[in-house]
């Protein structure tokens, strides 16, 4: 089993997330616990061992998308806090700038700030559950 620092994945988890999948990635070394990042955008400093996307011995971090926390988690949100409100939020999610629409909307209900704790509460225990599952051990989780 691996340990890693659960701000380390964090922000990787991040990186990865404030873009579409797949255009910035991080891989866990399972017998080290170090955390590559890989950008196709931005030119990194850090040096990657040549065979992060073969070996078995690396275990890719994952996107928001992979552990439910895109589309679906927003419109968890919305059925919790503004019912009445679903429909329309649903119907950004089928066109470009949804998220734009969805923050413009809970802004606007002065629900933002409770939106960011919801995801980043959403966000810990995905994580913490995705850890579980592939026995990666955390020195400092938060608590869920």
């Amino acid at each position: 089993m691996v340990t890693i620092n659960y701000t380390d994945l964090s922000n990787a988890f991040e990186f990865i997330s404030s873009c579409p999948p797949f255009e910035q990635i991080a891989y866990i070394c399972i017998d080290t616990g170090a955390i590559y990042w890989v950008s196709n955008d931005i030119e990194l400093e850090e040096e990657v061992p040549d065979d992060l996307e073969t070996s078995d011995r690396y275990i890719a971090v994952p996107h928001k998308n992979d552990l439910n926390l895109g589309q679906s988690l927003a419109l968890s949100f919305i059925d919790q806090t503004l019912p009445d409100a679903y429909n329309t939020v649903a119907s950004y999610f089928r066109k470009r700038g949804a998220y734009r629409h969805f923050k413009e909307l809970l802004q606007s209900q002065d629900l933002l700030e409770k939106w960011y704790a919801f995801e980043a509460s959403a966000s810990d225990a995905a994580l913490l559950e995705w850890c579980q599952e592939n026995d990666i051990q955390l020195i400092n989780a938060p608590p869920v």
